[in-house]
Parts: structure tokens; sequence; C-alpha cells
């Protein structure tokens, strides 16, 4: 067979393929189907435990048997997604519904994880199998084949409400993601009982029973005017506050208890939480704070944050609201798959793609209850109509050879062969007209069902049988008779299943904190050589002044109100408010520079710090390591961002030396071969902090500039040179961008 080469192009190829597998996410793995809300994993997982027997009044089952079994049948994408998807569906911190009943450690809601698949156990929720799975066996909804069609797989589950709006959604798919609130259970139950009593219903007109969003941890929502519009358009915030009370603490103290978290602070966000309000009391944010303790348990959460005598209490709440996640927002993107492909909706949509979906499946299902009825009808006439002549039926049974000449007989009237004991009973025979059912039945049927009792109950069960039909019937030509059928299942659900809302809406005012001013005072900034910085106050520094100096690289005095200069050899300057700066004992160890300023200690290394107000008052000396220099007036560097350019450099350039002048009379340069020079401080012109500046010192082709010191006027002043003293003072003084003298040693 001859070879046949398809050429293409290679970015066609690639661009079908990325849509083939973005469609294959969308579809297949991250975003919900608006009919029963719920994702392939979720729906594969709670189909498996079904077929497994799983029940809720059966015995758990390992997590690990029912991950297998789900990724060996329906989801082939590994365990762990399967097994994550279990232990969400048993989290009531998560979801408004759940729908599995975890036994073991499923985690919990300050965020730690779920115990090992082969440690925990789990069970269908009996709300599952009445809500989710009851119907299946009706041919309710379609099936599929799995990924390797050895199995079938529903491709929906007939859920009875809207899953979608009661347990919320989250996923992350290619270019979209979805994000829904849970609901109240009762709340969608009424909302949608209205929709199928008036299609035409607005999205205004639902939210009188749908309040808003209903988060399993409480809080309270404080934007209750937008949320017609988030539900109108499928899209929006919505601000989340926790519930904070205030009791009476110990000794005239205050203590602010936060009783309920936003739902967004889910997980690890609580141990943030407790990290920032420890911070606002560590950068002097306040100073109200006495202590803070978690006493959260399984009754629910329990922050305490004790407060002094005099703390202005309402003010600090208003701050937690503004610093800390106490309030936050949730954003709405009520994307799902609704008709085959990813849609944002309104609630309307949400509610109208689960109505439509509910009056399909009830169709299905009476239309499938109406045929077996119709089946059991028929065969339950052939019974009766057979009783009325058992005589006759006995003589054609004894007088047949077999089966099949019986039911010949029975079904067509045909008498040749068999035996009558009158010419009579094979004329009757012979004008019998049974169905091929109604005969199967006669044959199969037992001597016992010729009891009178037992004929009188064949008869009550054909009128019953007829009052179902009449009633099926009803129900499929009859929308109002439909709607009440499905109405009275959502019903009895509500009943069951529907708890009191959780979730306050309101319209609050926005916090308005006022942030006191700090009292100015005068503190010691210290930076070890690992970049490790503090403040410490002036005595301690005095206290402890020689060991400071010696432990640290810069140490400096400034203002706790004002700001700390970082000059870095790439030519940054990173600035840093002190009040951002942890203020401690001596010997508290601080924390890394990196972590309170944009600077990068694996691109950047310090030259030199200062305190803004030093550097307002003089001027500043740069010096590259390719020899250019400049003076720049200190007062460029008052600036408000955390980061700017403070030099210019040129390609493989870095700064040297950033040093504020002061008394300095002559600078020395040294390079990296040996060469030092010496000339007046005044030779080096004042440039703007962009310029490149001027060249001091000539270089040879590989040298660098390695050191820069400074002669202070009448002052002898000594370096180290290759573990020899050398007295600065000494060299001959020359004039810039010379070459300078070779020290040999």
């Amino acid at each position: 067979m001859e070879e046949k080469i398809i050429k293409t192009e290679y970015s066609e190829v690639m661009q079908k393929s990325y849509i083939d597998y973005a469609m294959s996410v969308i579809i297949a793995r991250a975003l919900p189907d608006a009919r029963d809300g719920l994702k392939p994993v979720q729906r594969r997982v709670l189909y498996d435990m079904h077929e497994l027997g799983i029940r809720h009044d059966r015995p758990y089952r390992k997590s690990a048997r029912i991950v297998g079994d789900t990724m060996g049948k329906y989801h082939p994408h590994g365990d762990s997604s399967i097994y994550e998807a279990l232990v969400v569906m048993t989290q009531d911190f998560k979801k408004g519904l759940p729908l599995i009943d975890g036994h073991g450690n499923f985690g919990n809601i300050e965020g730690d994880g779920a115990a090992a698949m082969r440690y925990t156990e789990a069970r269908l929720y009996k709300v599952t199998q009445e809500a989710f799975l009851a119907d299946l066996d009706k041919d309710v909804v379609d099936f599929g084949p799995n990924f390797d069609e050895t199995e079938k797989e529903p491709l929906v589950l007939p859920v009875k409400f809207p899953n979608l709006l009661v347990n919320g959604s989250e996923g992350i798919a290619v270019g979209m993601a979805t994000s829904i609130p849970p609901h109240n259970l009762g709340e969608v139950a009424e909302a949608v009982k209205a929709y199928m009593l008036n299609e035409n219903i607005t999205t205004r007109e639902l939210m009188r029973y749908i309040k808003g969003p209903d988060f399993p941890t409480g809080g309270i929502v404080i934007n209750k005017d937008e949320l017609l519009g988030i539900y109108e358009t499928g899209t929006g915030k919505i601000k989340v506050r926790g519930k904070v009370d205030i009791e009476k603490g110990k000794a005239g103290k205050t203590n602010v208890v936060i009783s309920e978290i936003p739902y967004p602070m889910v997980g690890a966000n609580i141990s943030k939480f407790l990290l920032d309000v420890a911070s606002l009391s560590e950068t002097k944010k306040t100073q109200d704070i006495v202590d803070i303790s978690n006493q959260s348990s399984k009754e629910g959460i329990r922050i305490v944050i004790e407060l002094k005598k005099d703390a202005d209490v309402d003010n600090f709440i208003n701050m937690l609201y503004k610093k800390t996640r106490l309030e936050d927002t949730f954003g709405v993107n009520m994307l799902a798959i609704a008709d085959g492909r990813p849609e944002v909706m309104s609630l309307r949509q949400v509610i109208k793609h689960n109505a439509d979906f509910q009056f399909q499946t009830a169709a299905r299902k009476y239309a499938n209850l109406l045929a077996k009825e119709r089946e059991r009808k028929e065969i339950q006439e052939g019974l009766i109509k057979a009783c009325n002549v058992i005589d006759l039926v006995i003589e054609i049974l004894r007088g047949s050879k077999d089966r099949a000449m019986a039911k010949a007989c029975l079904v067509e009237g045909k008498v040749d062969g068999i035996k009558f004991r009158s010419r009579e009973s094979k004329v009757m025979a012979a004008q019998l007209n049974f169905t091929e059912k109604q005969a199967n039945a006669i044959l199969e049927m037992r001597l016992y069902k010729l009891i009178g009792l037992e004929l009188e109950a064949l008869i009550n069960e054909h009128e019953e049988t007829m009052a179902n039909i009449y009633r099926y019937e009803d129900i499929l030509e009859r929308r109002e008779s439909m709607v009440q059928v499905i109405v009275n299942e959502l019903e009895a659900i509500r009943k069951a299943y529907a708890r009191p809302r959780k979730t306050v809406i309101e319209n609050a005012a926005e916090a308005i904190y006022v942030e006191k001013k700090a009292e100015e005072m005068e503190v010691i900034f210290l930076m070890d050589r690992f970049g490790y910085a503090r403040t410490i106050d002036v005595s301690a520094y005095e206290r402890n002044k020689e060991a400071a100096e010696a432990e640290n690289k810069y140490v400096f005095s400034c203002k706790n109100t004002g700001r700390i200069c970082i000059f870095t050899n790439t030519g940054q300057l990173h600035t840093v408010k002190v009040m951002d700066i942890p203020f401690g004992k001596f010997r508290d160890k601080g924390v890394p520079i990196d972590n309170i300023s944009n600077f990068n200690g694996e691109k950047e290394t310090v030259v030199s710090a200062f305190s803004q107000t030093s550097l307002n008052l003089y001027r500043l000396i740069f010096v590259t390591a390719l020899g250019m220099m400049k003076v720049v007036d200190g007062g460029e560097f008052d600036v408000a961002k955390r980061t700017v350019a403070a030099t210019k450099l040129t390609e493989g350039d870095e700064v040297v030396s950033a040093a504020i002048l002061n008394d300095q009379k002559q600078i020395v340069l040294q390079s990296r071969e040996g060469y030092f020079l010496k000339f007046d401080v005044e030779e080096i012109p004042e440039k703007k902090k962009n310029a490149v500046g001027v060249r001091g010192m000539k270089l040879g082709e590989k040298d660098r500039i390695e050191h820069v010191f400074y002669i202070l006027g009448g002052t002898d002043s000594f370096t180290t040179y290759k573990e020899k003293p050398l007295d600065l003072g000494k060299l001959k003084t020359a004039k810039r961008d010379g070459k300078g003298t070779k020290i040999r040693v």
C-alpha cells in the first residue's frame, strides 16, 4: 500500500489540538452541568457508590474502595482528584447540603487536610439516595459508554432540585472559571415552585424567595442592594463579613469574639487571619490587643481577641474589617454547562434549566411507569378472563400435547390436535383470542390463584392498575398535573432536609477605621549582614552599643514615623516604612528585609542603607564598578514609591558604593588589580539621579573598582591591603580620571 503524506500547517495542528484539549477540560472535567449541578467526577463518585450499594442504612465502606472502583470504571484521571471530590462532598463547612456521609478525618474548617483514603470510610446520605439517585432505574436519563466502553454511566443524575444553587460550585477550566455560592435549600425550593407556577417570573420576583447566598459558615452579606444586579447578570462580587460579638472580659477588659467567619476564609485563611491580627499589634497599628486565642472546636468557630480597658472597640472591629480578611469578597461567576456548552447564567436561567430538566425526567418517568401499568393491565385482564372460563382452560391444557399447542389455542383459537370432552368446549376454545402476554401468564399461573380471595385480590389489583393508568395519563397530558407532582416531590424534600438560613443579608455601612497616629519617637535601626532588620529603643542601644555595632552591618537612628532607604548594587532604591519593621528587644532576630520590601536577595545585594531624613539633609556620592561616579542631592530620593531607580548604569556595571557626603575632603578608589587613586571630593560633579556620571578612574580592560575610602580633613586614615596596613594619607593626591598608583606589597 502506497504511503500517503498529508501536509498541513504546524500552527493549525497545534490550534486544533489545544482547542480539543480545552473543550475536554471545560466539558468533561472542570465545569458543572446546569441540570444536576455536578462535575463529572462528582457524578461518577455518587453513581459508583449507588452501584456498590453503599446506602445510608448500610455499613460504611473504605474510601479507597470507592476511589479505586470509580477510577477503574468511570474516571481514569487519577485517584487524587476522585478522593478530593469525595472529601469535599462530605464537608458541611463547604457544602450547603453534604451528599456523602464521611466516617473518619475528612479535614476541618481551619484547613487541615483529610486523612489518607485508606483510613477514611464513607456512605451515601439519605437525601442523596432520594433526591439524586432514586429514579435511575426508571429510564429517566440517558446513559453513555465509559472511557473504555465496558460499562454504562449516566450522563446526568436525575436531581430533584437545583443542586447548582444549593451546593454552589468552584472550578477552573481553560480560559474560564466558575464560582457559584451555596444557597438555602428551603428558599431555592420555594423559588422553583414559584417559577413552575409562573414561567414569566422575573429575577427580582424570584429574589422574594431567595434572599441571597447562604454560606455554611454563616457570616453577614453586607451589599444587599447589589445582589439583584449580580443575580441578573450571573457575575459580581458579594461582600461578606464575619460575625463579631462583644463580651465582658476579666478585670474590666473587653473580649471581641468572632463566632462566624466569611466563607472565603475557610481553610488556611483562618491561620492567616490570626497572623494578620498579631501583625497589627507587632507593627504598632494598634496597641489595644492584650491576647489572641483560637478556641474553635467541633461546636463551631470561636476566636477571642482580648482588648485593653480603654480600647475603642468599634474602631478596633472596623480595623479588623479593613486590615484583615474578616471582611472579604466572594467573586460570583455563574458559569455552567447548558445544552452542551459553557454559559454564564442569571438566577432565573439556572432555575429554568433545572425546571426544564425536571419536566423531562418526570415525563420519561411517568411514560415508563404508564407502559408498565398498561402491560400489567393486559396481563391482569387476561387472568381475570381466564378465571371466568377456567374449566375450559384446564380442558385445553389437559388435551394439549405440549405448551406450544395450548398457547396456539389460547391466542389463535387453533383446536387441531387437542382432545376436548365435548363439542361445545371445542367451539368455545376456537373463539378464544388471548394476547401472547396473557397466554404466557395463564400458562404460568399457579392453582392457588383460583382461590376466591386470590381472585378478589386480582380484581382489586386491576382496579388499582386502572387508577394508576388514569393518573399517569393525566400527568403526561396536563401540564398542571405534572407541575403538581414535581412540586409535591420538591416540598417533601424541603420539609425533610431544609435548614434555617445561616447567613444574614443586609446593607451595612462601609467600615470606617480611624488610624491613630503613632507617637513620634527616635529609634535605632539595626540590620545584620544576613539582611535581618529590626528597630530598638535608644536606651536599649546605649546599653548594648558595642555589641550592636559589632553584630550589625547597618546601625543608625531614625524616626519611627519615617522611612529607611536601601540602595542596591543594581542601582535600585527600596524604601521601607519604619513602622513595618519589627520593634522589639535587642536580642530579637528581626525579619528579612525581603519580607517587608521589594528587595530581591537572590538578585541584589545591599550597598548601603540610610534614614530618609538624613538623605534630605545631605548629598550622596555614587561609585560604580566601572569607575563612574557622581554626587546627587539627597532630596531626589524623597519618594513615596517602594522601589525606584537610584542611578543610571551602563551594561555590565553595578554600584559599589553609595555614601553620604558630609565632611569628607578626599576620596580613594581601589581597583581589583591593586591600583589606588586619591583625589579631592570637590572634583566630582553634582548630577541628577538618572545620569550616568563621570569617570573617576581609568581602569584596565578587566579591572574594576573594588573598594572606596574617604579621608576626613585633619585625620589619619588607614586600611588593610593584602593583610598589611596601608596609610591612605601618604598616597599621592592626583586628579580625577587618572590611572592611579600601583601598590606593591
